[in-house]
């Protein structure tokens, strides 16, 4: 950069700076290029001064000087413009020479002081009207020139006036404008001139034309407004889902205060857009989306008028991203057909990418915030669907004044007439309205209220009226409106609303069918009303109703007519269709049509609606059912509401309501499925009585939703009465009956009843093999069940041999998509898993997973079930940290769905038992000690304080306890589990035995070893009752008869079965018991083998495997290799600090034995005896002499 520098004798010279050696201190001058200008060859050869622009450069010299500084920059000589390079260098650097100049001096050539002396306008705050006469303000090079510097002073022919550049910085946002008011010498020099404005580089290529450079600039600013890597994001703007307007007049003023605080620094911006129904909030939404389409990268749009629809619309989303970026983060492994949440998650998370700064995300109709004075289940929060990073632009819509967050902007009525006569001409296809009085007054009586005035077009577009006799029937409408409506008494819906009225009117004359059907929508909810839907008439109904849904042509008919007088549009919100797309009418629309056109409740109108939802509800075997049931939704909440607020005729829709129970327990939505099952139950015992056929059903279905829901008591007595009934009313062969009894098989397998299970099992089989057949799908229902018990009871090839025939019965008749094909494949991961098969068993949770999401959807029981299953299995192939990651979306999933019923949910409780275990093996001890407690209270409320479960939780808490050295809690728990076993089992039992065990150990631990011997012989003396007169030898015989009974069912999968593994480490335990060492050693390779070959890598973290190093290593120091022990010691060690990490208890007491190993090893070099029983205390306080029996079962569902 070259500066000019002051001298004292009035002169001054050229000075070249370097890199950033300029000057910090310089003044530069700001003017119009003139005849006469000197240039840097004048002042290299000294023939400037005789030039006219020498006045100039004299004028800034001695301006600088002035104001105290030493260095000053005129652009006409400061650059050699011959040197194409330092040129467009000069060009691209010029904002930023103006931005750090001290001061910059505006010559004004062509103002004088006497201009300004005689302007009235120097007394107004707009001072610079009175600059715009000057040629400086049409020159493109000037306007980075006032923008830049931090101040700016205004010279004239005599004299100056400063201005603070603060005042004109608002004008930045108005950049592109002003510049297209500007012109230069050279045409190129209109793109040129704005580099710095718009902080972007290029070349200078003079000779490519105007229009050519603006294009380059463009792009430079698309590159530099989307972000650094604005190809790995941008996304093509569409609204093809939204309902635009094509003509959008006014809001300049709204518009333009939203792109000055959109225009962000990288932060995020949100601007919260309230006001009325029907004021324009979503079309001024539209209105700037399509303006500034050019800023963003992508642009997207979000109806949030519920969950359901704010669901779809990031389905959406994710399609639309795809589309263009196809390996996109964590949408390209996301099934978008499938889990909701992880799809919401998958977009959120592509938003927050850190160079993904320059997305714009439209939150449509967020009219139900959630807020401290609405909680309700309906409420939305709009922060958990919003990006985590904070970056990006956000736009709200709302009606509520509780949306507090962002920049608020009232959208207000139209002020201008002529804004509102542009909608009404626009609308009505009319010309000349502007200039028509009658056009004015009727406007000026809209009030601005741009849904009325398009009503109001829509309706002069289809009638042959003039704008005076409308403004007749609307003053006619309105006073009607005053003589129905007295409770009506806001201005603006009165508006609306006689508008409304008087198209409503018109439809009534050009088609009936019309009329009837926007009366009848009050009853449905506003949103996808679609032909099929509409299809279970009967003779019985309106003939009206059955005219109108006669064919598909007669319903599309009358929906047009409503659509041209713009009441409805068609429906967008479903994305996936299996029937004919709907229609939808606005929020203010449908009000109207409650508040109005239905002002006298009608009773049979509400019936009918509510009957042909409830027909429409699709049953299991039908295609796709969940695509019917999701959008079903929606209508049967409408229906929900008129039950509470009893607005249906009489007790006959009984029926209607067991529907939709079936419905909502089919969307995990059990709740819901309660409230209908009793509603309909009432309506039965009012109408046929209690001990009709039709009241035991819903008595089932109500039992059916307590099991689900935990309430096993409640359950239980639900499915005896119904089993009762229905044997009374129907007999015990009749599907019904049967039903039933399957049910109750569940039940009885729930709690663990496995005897009882199998009874019920086997009679519904037989009944509905003779009543249906073998393939129909309630029989493969009884087949897959009884696989489940078979595998809970150990028969594993039973078991598979049901999961196979189930499974591919299911195919056959209802598909491989239906919900049972999938629960089937879950099943059959169960099994897999069992038998050590870990690859396979992942593969079927997978499988079974994606189809719950898809089907089901996250929050469905099934699907959270599928997601424990993966846990458990993560756990066994030591992927502690995804083990984590999937209890804890189960739980999550759990709470959502059952809300406080959860904590009495038993695969809730089974999912809290496997965390509780989790986090003890990781040695978060605090973490698993909360898992255990809310297990336990699970268990005693749901199953109640003398279940076996229970006691068998309170054990476990005792283990933890021992775990931690709090002996006194870890005696409490022992005892208790002691009595409730002792009472509920007996004092031989298996589990009453080790219990009194682990008592021992305990009192050994606290020094009570009176006690402790006690325990111990209770202990011995049981188990020799229990094992035959307790030989040993018959304790290896049971041992060698299980292994041969696995290896017979399971052949080759036998080496990699867990459960066969985990009896061939027993058995080397009781070997080493027994004192032999080579059998036990043996038995604990065999089984460490075992782990590796199930499970690869993995087995070095599996915690079973590094047991079995540690026992081997144990072994190895018995027999005095204590080289040999302490290389399995390191090995387990290593194994231990990466699976629960080095400060875990195991972790620890390794390192102790190692420790006491290195000791001897010196003490033996320098022969020195072994102290003795330092390394059996140490083995001791590992656990590997105590075996306490213990249940850590991961528990899959």
């Amino acid at each position: 950069m070259r500066l000019l520098e002051c001298i004292n004798d009035g002169d001054f010279s050229l000075t070249t700076f370097l890199g950033d050696n300029v000057p910090r201190q310089y003044a530069i001058l700001s003017h119009t290029w003139e005849a006469g200008e000197v240039t840097f060859a004048d002042l290299i050869n000294g023939t400037g001064k005789k030039k006219a622009g020498y006045d100039k450069i004299r004028f800034c010299r001695e301006q600088a000087k002035r104001d105290g500084l030493r260095y000053f920059w005129v652009d006409t000589c400061c650059i050699d413009k011959s040197n194409s390079t330092e040129l467009a260098e000069a060009i691209n650097s010029m904002f930023r020479w103006y931005r750090e100049a001290a001061k910059c001096y505006v010559y004004l050539s062509d103002v004088s002081r006497s201009h300004m002396k005689g302007n009235s306008q120097l007394n107004k705050p707009s001072w610079e009207a009175t600059f715009r006469k000057s040629r400086w303000f049409t020159r493109g090079w000037t306007l980075q020139e006032l923008i830049a510097p931090a101040l700016v002073e205004f010279f004239f022919e005599r004299g100056g006036a400063t201005r603070q550049q603060e005042i004109l910085r608002a004008i930045v946002t108005e950049r592109m404008s002003w510049a297209e008011q500007r012109v230069t010498t050279i045409k190129e020099d209109i793109a040129y001139s704005l580099l710095g404005i718009f902080d972007v580089h290029m070349p200078l290529i003079y000779g490519e034309g105007r229009k050519h450079a603006l294009k380059r600039l463009q792009e430079e600013i698309d590159k530099a407004s989307k972000g650094i890597k604005r190809e790995d994001f941008s996304v093509t703007f569409s609204l093809a889902n939204i309902s635009g307007i094509e003509h959008f007049v006014a809001r300049e003023k709204e518009l333009e205060e939203m792109h000055k605080y959109l225009i962000s620094d990288g932060s995020r911006r949100v601007i919260v857009l309230h006001g009325l129904g029907g004021i324009g909030k979503t079309q001024l939404a539209v209105a700037y989306a399509k303006r500034h389409k050019a800023n963003y990268s992508g642009i997207f749009w979000l109806n949030i008028k519920d969950e359901y629809s704010l669901k779809q619309s990031f389905a959406s989303i994710a399609r639309q991203i795809l589309r263009e970026h196809p390996s996109a983060s964590r949408l390209n492994s996301t099934d978008i057909n499938g889990n909701m949440d992880e799809v919401i998650d998958a977009v959120k998370v592509w938003l927050s990418l850190a160079n993904n700064t320059r997305w714009l995300m439209i939150y449509d109709n967020y009219d139900n915030p959630k807020s401290v004075g609405n909680a309700g289940p309906a409420a939305l929060d709009i922060q958990k669907f919003l990006p985590e990073a904070y970056h990006g632009s956000v736009i709200v819509t709302t009606r509520s004044s509780q949306v507090t967050f962002g920049r608020r902007i009232q959208v207000q009525k139209l002020l201008n007439v002529a804004d509102g006569l542009d909608i009404l001409a626009y609308t009505s296809r009319r010309g000349g309205l502007k200039n028509d009085p009658d056009a004015i007054k009727l406007v000026r009586e809209l009030d601005g209220f741009p849904l009325a005035l398009a009503t109001a077009g829509a309706y002069l577009d289809q009638v042959a009226l003039s704008p005076l006799n409308y403004l007749r029937l609307y003053k006619d409408s309105w006073a009607s409106l005053q003589k129905l409506t007295p409770k009506l008494t806001s201005y603006e819906d009165r508006t609306l609303y006689s508008t409304w009225q008087i198209s409503f009117e018109h439809v009534q004359k050009r088609n009936e069918l019309s009329a009837k059907l926007l009366c009848f929508w009050a009853y449905f909810d506003n949103q996808d009303l679609w032909f099929e839907l509409l299809r279970h008439s009967n003779a019985e109904d309106p003939i009206w109703v059955r005219e109108l849904v006669n064919n598909e042509l007669s319903f599309h008919d009358a929906v047009r007519v409503l659509c041209d007088y713009g009441l409805v549009e068609v429906d967008t919100t479903s994305e996936e269709l299996i029937e004919s797309r709907g229609y939808s009418i606005h929020t203010c629309v449908h009000s109207w049509t409650i508040h109005i056109l239905n002002q006298k409740w009608d009773k049979i109108l509400a019936t009918l609606a509510v009957r042909l939802i409830g027909s429409h509800a699709p049953s299991n075997q039908d295609l796709r059912p969940w695509v019917t049931q999701r959008r079903l939704l929606k209508h049967a909440a409408r229906c929900s509401y008129m039950f509470s607020e009893d607005l249906v005729e009489d007790d006959t829709m009984a029926w209607a309501c067991h529907n939709l129970g079936l419905l909502y327990s089919d969307q995990g939505k059990l709740g819901e499925a309660e409230k209908m099952y009793q509603w309909a139950l009432q309506r039965y015992k009012n109408t046929v009585g209690a001990e009709h056929t039709s009241a035991f059903r819903t008595i089932g279905s109500l039992g059916n939703v307590y099991k689900n829901q935990g309430k096993l008591s409640e359950a239980e007595e639900m499915y005896q009465l119904a089993l009762q009934g229905c044997k009374n009313a129907l007999g015990a062969e009749h599907i019904s009956t049967i039903g039933i009894i399957h049910n109750l098989g569940g039940l009885y397998a729930n709690q663990g009843k496995l005897g009882e299970a199998e009874k019920m099992y086997q009679r519904a089989l037989q009944g509905h093999e003779k009543a249906l057949g073998a393939r129909h799908t309630l029989t493969l229902r009884t087949i897959h069940s009884l696989g489940g018990l078979y595998r809970d009871q150990g028969k594993l090839g039973e078991a598979e041999k049901m999961y196979q025939w189930a499974l591919q019965g299911y195919k056959n008749t209802v598909g491989a998509e239906h919900t049972s094909t999938f629960r089937a494949i879950n099943n059959l991961g169960n099994l897999y898993k069992n038998q050590g098969k870990l690859g396979k068993a992942e593969m079927m949770y997978q499988l079974a997973l994606q189809g719950f999401e898809k089907t089901l959807g996250a929050e469905h029981i099934s699907t959270l079930s599928t997601i424990n299953n993966l846990g458990v299995l993560y756990v066994d192939q030591s992927k502690l940290d995804k083990a984590e990651m999937m209890y804890q979306q189960a739980l999550q999933g759990y709470e959502k769905a059952l809300g406080a019923n959860f904590e009495t949910y038993l695969p809730a409780l089974n999912t809290f038992h496997n965390l509780g275990n989790l986090y003890a093996d990781q040695g978060k001890l605090g973490e698993a000690e909360k898992m255990y407690q809310q297990t336990l209270q699970g268990y005693e409320n749901a199953l109640g304080a003398k279940h076996t479960s229970t006691f068998c939780a309170i054990g476990n808490s005792g283990l933890f306890y021992v775990n931690q050295s709090k002996l006194d809690k870890a005696e409490m728990m022992y005892r208790q589990a002691l009595q409730g076993y002792e009472k509920a089992l007996g004092a031989k039992h298996i589990s009453t035995l080790g219990t009194i065990n682990n008592l021992g150990n305990v009192y050994k631990n606290q020094g009570k070893l009176g006690e402790a011997e006690e325990m111990y012989q209770r202990a011995l003396q049981g188990y020799e009752n229990a094992l035959d007169q307790g030989k040993l030898g018959e304790a290896e015989k049971m041992y060698q008869r299980a292994l041969q009974g696995y290896e017979k069912a399971l052949d080759a999968n036998f080496e990699t079965f867990l459960p066969a593994l985990n009896t061939i480490r027993n058995l080397g335990n009781l070997y080493a018991d027994q004192g032999k060492l080579g059998e036990a050693e043996e038995m604990y390779q065999q089984a460490l083998q075992g782990y590796e070959n199930a499970l690869g890598a993995n087995f070095e973290t599996y915690l079973p495997a590094l047991d079995m190093t540690y026992s081997i290593a144990s072994i190895f120091r018995r027999r005095g290799d204590l080289s040999n022990a302490r290389i399995m010691y390191s090995k387990a060690l290593h194994g231990y600090n990466n699976a629960v990490g080095s400060d875990h208890p195991r972790s620890k007491s390794l390192q102790d034995i190692l420790r006491v190993l290195d000791a001897v090893a010196d003490n033996v070099s320098e022969g020195v005896e072994e102290p003795p029983n330092i390394l059996q205390q140490k083995e001791l306080d590992l656990g590997a002499k105590e075996r306490p029996l213990k249940s850590k079962r991961r528990k899959i569902l």
